[in-house]
């Protein structure tokens, strides 16, 4: 779960803080949100979908990133560690950093109790502003769903749920075709 911390600071002071922190926060507009560890099926899953990803995109100028990997969803503003994201072509960082990623083509959230409606709600709405962001995927860790969102080519969100461990989706921007037999491969539902 997120937990606020109350003082308003800085985009640079947050950054200066991470530099030295023991766990991941993020970053929204003055406030610093601590991340919480995950659960071993949460961290299951996202490895998952990280194998997968990296299997099919072999060969391909993409990169898979863990949650590790900052991403600017609002220049100064708002900084997330989502559970993956990709990026192809060129890593584009945000101004004077070479930490945080400004141009993710595809997000991946493992949803939690405590953060799926932010996932889906807040989170979601702020990550369609970033202008590369193209496909968000949100996969429940506790039963088998999957909710594909992809950008047509009007600009408009369309949504596909998946909710048999024998379907498959395309990730249409990345050119792949993800099973949930793989997302949830170890996974006891």
């Amino acid at each position: 779960m997120l937990q606020l911390k109350e003082k308003y600071i800085s985009a640079e002071e947050y950054f200066a803080m991470e530099e030295d922190a023991e766990c991941k926060s993020e970053y929204y507009h003055g406030e610093i949100f601590d991340m919480a560890g995950a659960s071993i099926h949460h961290n299951l899953i996202a490895s998952n979908i990280i194998t997968a990803l990296n299997n099919c995109l072999r060969g391909r100028d993409c990169f898979v990133f863990p949650s590790d990997a900052r991403i600017e969803v609002d220049p100064a503003n708002h900084y997330t560690y989502p559970d993956v994201s990709v990026v192809c072509g060129n890593i584009e960082f945000s101004a004077g950093r070479r930490d945080t990623i400004a141009n993710p083509l595809v997000i991946f959230e493992v949803l939690s109790e405590s953060t799926a409606d932010y996932d889906r709600g807040a989170k979601f709405k702020a990550y369609r502003k970033i202008p590369s962001f193209r496909e968000y995927v949100t996969v429940d860790q506790y039963s088998c769903n999957v909710e594909h969102y992809c950008k047509n080519e009007s600009g408009f969100w369309m949504l596909e749920e998946f909710e048999s461990v024998s379907d498959c989706f395309a990730i249409h921007s990345l050119n792949v075709e993800l099973c949930l037999k793989d997302i949830y491969y170890r996974i006891e539902l």
